[in-house]
């Protein structure tokens, strides 16, 4: 087997039943395999043993139960892989389910062969996370962001456009990373901010989406609608609203209202997507990666290109950003799997994945209205999975 190989199961707790495999490499698990790896859980489960993951010579598994209704098995032969990244993996995978199907039909599993379909609309997410990418929020659990020059402008456009789509949950995106956001999207759980980031990221561009929504731990039950629009390629602002107003009034009578004034500042935000901040900005030759993290504000800023100038008259740069992008994400894990207190995987923390509206959310209107995909936003999504 390959050392970079990842492999991800999702099975019914109950039954075994596989609903999806997916994997880094092209290589796939085969029915023995998975039927193995499941049987052993189940076998310890019968004998009233926690198994949460073991070691081979050259492999690491990890087992996960969520709500006593979906099994995710994680199974990696990368030398750096550690057992807190793979919690961090299987708990950002569940959330990415739930965040587009909802919790109620992951804990009710009523048609196996439906649910399998549904599962189609996350797989562009949950391969995003099985794969190094320019972001950090998978491991850190904050939203990753950008410092650009003319953030002032771009927040003052951005409030004022998400005011005038009757809602107060905005962001910009450039390469999924945030470059200003709305007071109340920085007061959304911060593992639903970063998830919303990640899903825009990961589906494949378009000039405008109405996406349902559920928010793994603002409200895991009740969808909403994100609005997300593509101002130039590279980049989108995202609202999270209710049921109105529409796309097509949002899209015909706003963007173009609030964003073509500033679209040189929209354009610029581009010159940081690599780099994160400005070039203007001076560090030593000798720092090549950078990861800061702010809990407190659910942010984090990272990159692994300080200077993209110099890096890109280097013919074999794509290994090297991958040597660093991994040496990074080593560095990060290690020192919060030893030096930090370590998350507890009991089984019983996974029911917060089905808490309650936070605070917020419980008192602001356009997001606590109760709203429901209809049959033609399903059939864009349907679309937008193929």
């Amino acid at each position: 087997m390959e050392e970079s190989s990842v492999f991800l199961l999702c099975l019914t707790a109950n039954s075994g039943v596989p609903l999806y495999c997916r994997s880094k490499s092209s290589k796939q698990l085969t029915f023995s395999v998975i039927g193995s790896l499941n049987g052993v859980h189940m076998f310890a489960n019968n004998q009233d043993v926690l198994l949460t993951s073991t070691r081979t010579e050259n492999s690491r598994v990890l087992w996960r139960t969520f709500h006593d209704s979906i099994n995710l098995i994680v199974m990696s032969c990368e030398s750096n892989a550690s057992d807190h990244s793979l919690n961090k993996l299987l708990e950002n995978v569940f959330s990415a389910m739930v965040l587009v199907i909802g919790l109620d039909d992951l804990m009710n599993i009523k048609n196996v062969e439906r649910l399998k379909k549904d599962f189609r609309a996350c797989y562009k997410l949950i391969d995003s996370f099985l794969t190094e990418s320019e972001k950090m929020g998978d491991l850190t659990q904050c939203v990753d962001c950008v410092i650009a020059h003319d953030a002032a402008i771009l927040q003052e456009c951005l409030d004022g456009f998400t005011q005038a789509a009757e809602s107060e949950f905005g962001c910009l995106l450039t390469g999924g990373k945030v470059v200003v956001a709305t007071e109340k999207w920085w007061r959304l759980a911060s593992q639903d901010a970063m998830l919303l980031c990640w899903l825009v990221s990961s589906l494949s561009p378009h000039s405008s989406r109405d996406y349902p929504v559920y928010l793994p731990q603002g409200s895991p039950t009740v969808p909403h609608r994100l609005l997300t629009f593509q101002l130039v390629p590279g980049v989108d602002v995202c609202v999270l609203c209710g049921p109105s107003p529409s796309l097509q009034k949002v899209e015909s009578e706003l963007v173009e209202r609030f964003w073509k004034p500033v679209l040189d500042p929209v354009k610029s935000c581009l010159r940081v997507q690599l780099r994160s901040f400005p070039a203007s900005v001076p560090l030593h030759h000798g720092i090549l990666g950078i990861l800061l993290v702010n809990q407190d504000l659910n942010k984090s800023l990272y990159t692994v290109q300080v200077h993209p100038t110099e890096d890109m008259q280097r013919s074999d740069m794509k290994c090297i950003l991958e040597q660093r992008r991994a040496a990074l994400r080593s560095f990060y894990t290690l020192a919060m799997s030893r030096y930090f207190r370590p998350d507890h995987h009991d089984g019983k923390r996974d029911k917060r994945l089905g808490g309650h509206p936070s605070s917020e959310e419980k008192r602001d209107p356009h997001l606590m209205k109760k709203w429901r995909p209809t049959k033609a936003n399903r059939r864009r999504k349907e679309m937008w999975w193929n």
